[in-house]
Formats: structure tokens, C-alpha cells, sequence
């Protein structure tokens, strides 16, 4: 079956979370993605541990889907290799630091000399323009920068990372609804373009409700657990044996949690919890009586009552319990891959769920340089050609006979 992204050419210069992220969905989505990696370290995520049989379970979760060549750019036929790939490219994707593009020549102007019709999209920590664009960027650094980090863990606490990398996600997605809207762009114009994002952007771009209360009333969010800033009870809240949380952010849902989960009708006449208002300043209090009664039980025992009075909640999960949850499993979010080197492997599978085209498994994550061979003679290297550039080291094949590598 056809794929929306059938026949569509990446070129992909990205590194570690945000630029493989969003490579990796173009690539399930049918696009024909080629990583070109520096050697002989490659995309920084491959020396990220676990590593089975010296290829990283990391770096083989988010590159499926995809081809790699070994090339050093810095070297002229390097980046003569570069081009003759970027002319045949639709979009080329890079997270460089902003002026690296440049000293090596592959850059948006660069590369439009050949290719007038590309899509070229940069990723950065601070974004290509603006006092800090020079600055190296990691998502901890875009976490802190934009205040997440003060608005997570507990009240009071040291300041917390959210539990993944979230502002490179956010990177890797914003790229991803950006490079699709100029792809569709093109199609009607003919028109490519540059395009750019970065993770401190593309992290407050999420921060709705937080952006909403000091721009509107001059609140600054800061640490609050799991408890929401503008909705009670909607948290986590401890049971006989960890957690469970509950969102009853209506009046009907108040009302049900008191009377067909929690047995405690009279909490709907304390004048403490009469509103949201009142609940939202007398949150310690409501916690308290909640977990008076969840204490009592394990969460196996509330999450059907809650169900039953449709109160939404759940469990508080540890990542093993996750994997194990039936309903994940229903969903197929997780499946078994085979990797050359790597052997049998699990994957992420696919959040969303297409009735005609859904995305599809084509193949592992690609050791580097695994199709440099491949790739160079589809541009037109005959053996000879091939043979002398990994011989000079402007290419590269992690597995390549010795003998032949050079």
C-alpha cells in the first residue's frame, strides 16, 4: 500500500533526539531517509548504552526506517558527494550548531544553488538568529531556560527535569508540522524554502496555561507535583500500595468521586470544597481527605470504581508496569523488530492510527556507513570510484571488508 510520503527524499544531517525523531516519522511515513554521518563516530546516540553487540539500542529505537553513508564533509569530494545528493533531495534536515553549516559550505544558500525546489530545515538549541543562536543547546539547557524545570517536581524542591526529553521531542515534532507545510507548500507553487526552529522555541510554544496566567494576571508558575494549577482534585494521590490519579475537574465528577468512589457524600457540604475555588485554596485539605479513604485500598481496588463512575483516573505506573498494561498491548505500541547486529529488538510503535495509510516497519536502523556502497553507486560511482574513496577515507563502512575499506 501506498504511503502519503512515497518517494519523497530526506536528507538527514541530524544528530541524537529532535533530528532523528523527526526523520524517523517522516521515514514511516514512506519518505526515503538517508542519515549522513561523520565517521568513525557517527550520530552522536550510537555511543549511548545499552549496546548489543556493539551497536546502540538507543540510536537503533529512533533511525528505523532509514539508510546511512559514511562521509567526511569537510573533505571537497566529500561535500561533492553531499551535493549530488542535495540535488536530488526534497528536504534535507540539520541541527548543527547554526555557523558549522556554513564553514562546510552545506547550507541552505549553498545548497539551493543546485537544488531550487529544496525544503531545508535547521533544528538548533536557540535558534539561528538572536543573541544566544552561537550557543550550544541540549535539552536540560532549553528545559531550564524556559522555566520547566521550576515548574516540576515538588513545591519547594530542587528544581526537576521532566522525566524525558521533552524539548527535544518538541523540536523533533515542531520540525516535523513545519516540514510538511512547506512540502505542501511546494506542491502548490514549486516554491522550496528554509525553515527553522529551536528547542527553547519549541518548548514554550507547549506552554499554554503557564503563558496564559502571567501574561493574564502576573502568576509565575513554579513547582506544584502533580497537582494542576487551575483544576481540583486533578493529581496523583497515594493509595495502599502507590498511586492513583484522578482528574475530577467537574462539579458532576466531584460529585461522583464523593459518592460512588470514595463513600464520603459529606465532603460535598464542607464549605471547603464547595467550588473549584474553594477546593483549588483548600488543595492540602482535599488531598488530605482523599487520601484518607484511597489509603485503604490498593490502586487495583480504585481504578474500576473510578471507571464504574466515570471518574477518569489510573494507575501510576513504573515503566515495566507500562510495557505489561494489556491495554498498551492492544495497542500495539511496542513490537518486535530483527536487527542485523543487533539481533531481535523491541520498538516504539505508532501513536497514530490510520484508517487507508498506515505507517509502516521497512527496515532496522542502519549501521554506519551500511549503505554508503550502495548509495555512491546510485549517484553514479562505478567500482573504481568506490573503491578510491574509502581508500582516501571520504567515506565509510563500519562493516566494509578492511581490504576494501581503505
Amino acid at each position: 500500500m501506498a504511503l502519503p510520503l512515497d518517494g519523497v527524499k530526506v536528507v538527514d544531517l541530524t544528530n541524537v533526539l529532535a533530528g532523528p525523531f523527526c526523520t524517523m516519522t517522516l521515514s514511516d511515513l514512506g519518505a526515503e531517509v538517508l542519515k549522513v554521518e561523520n565517521f568513525p563516530e557517527g550520530d552522536l546516540s550510537r555511543r549511548l548504552s545499552p549496546k548489543v553487540n556493539d551497536e546502540s539500542y538507543c540510536f537503533a529505537m529512533v533511525n528505523r526506517n532509514k539508510r546511512s553513508i559514511g562521509l567526511d564533509l569537510k573533505n571537497p569530494r566529500g561535500k561533492e558527494v553531499f551535493m549530488k545528493l542535495a540535488a536530488g533531495a526534497d528536504i534535507i534536515l540539520e541541527n548543527m550548531r547554526p555557523d558549522a553549516k556554513f564553514h562546510m559550505g552545506v547550507d541552505y544558500e549553498s545548497v539551493k544553488k543546485v537544488n531550487a525546489q529544496i525544503i531545508y530545515a535547521s533544528i538548533s538549541g536557540f535558534g539561528q538568529t538572536g543573541p544566544y543562536a552561537k550557543k550550544g543547546g541540549y535539552d536540560i539547557v532549553a528545559q531550564g531556560m524556559t522555566g520547566i524545570m521550576r515548574m516540576t517536581g515538588e513545591p519547594g524542591g530542587r528544581p526537576a527535569k521532566v522525566g524525558i526529553a521533552m524539548n527535544d521531542v518538541a523540536g523533533g515534532v515542531t520540525a516535523l508540522y513545519a516540514i510538511l507545510a512547506a512540502y505542501i507548500h511546494r506542491l502548490r507553487s514549486g516554491e522550496g524554502q528554509y525553515l527553522e526552529t529551536s528547542l527553547v522555541d519549541a518548548g514554550l510554544a507547549w506552554m499554554v496555561w503557564e503563558s496564559a496566567a502571567f501574561f493574564g494576571s502576573g502568576e509565575v508558575a513554579m513547582a506544584n507535583g502533580t497537582r494542576h494549577r487551575r483544576s481540583a482534585p486533578y493529581q496523583a494521590f497515594r493509595t495502599a500500595d502507590g498511586y492513583v490519579t484522578i482528574g475530577a475537574n467537574s462539579e458532576k465528577m466531584w460529585a461522583s468521586l464523593c459518592r460512588q468512589v470514595l463513600d464520603r457524600p459529606d465532603l460535598l457540604e464542607d464549605e471547603r470544597f464547595r467550588g473549584l475555588q474553594n477546593r483549588l485554596a483548600n488543595v492540602e485539605a482535599l488531598q488530605e481527605e482523599i487520601e484518607r479513604v484511597l489509603v485503604t485500598r490498593p490502586t487495583a481496588h480504585w481504578v474500576p470504581l473510578l471507571d464504574a463512575a466515570a471518574v477518569p483516573g489510573g494507575p501510576v505506573y513504573t515503566f515495566d508496569e507500562t510495557v505489561e498494561d494489556p491495554h498498551i498491548k492492544a495497542r500495539e505500541m511496542f513490537f518486535d523488530v530483527d536487527h542485523p547486529k543487533i539481533g531481535r529488538m523491541k520498538n516504539i510503535g505508532y501513536p497514530v492510527k490510520f484508517s487507508r495509510t498506515p505507517q509502516q516497519y521497512r527496515s532496522p536502523a542502519p549501521w554506519l556507513g551500511q549503505h554508503t556502497e550502495e548509495v555512491l553507486g546510485e549517484l553514479g560511482y562505478d567500482a573504481r570510484q568506490v573503491d578510491a574513496l574509502f581508500r582516501d577515507s571520504v567515506v565509510f563502512d563500519k562493516y566494509r571488508d578492511p581490504a576494501r575499506q581503505g
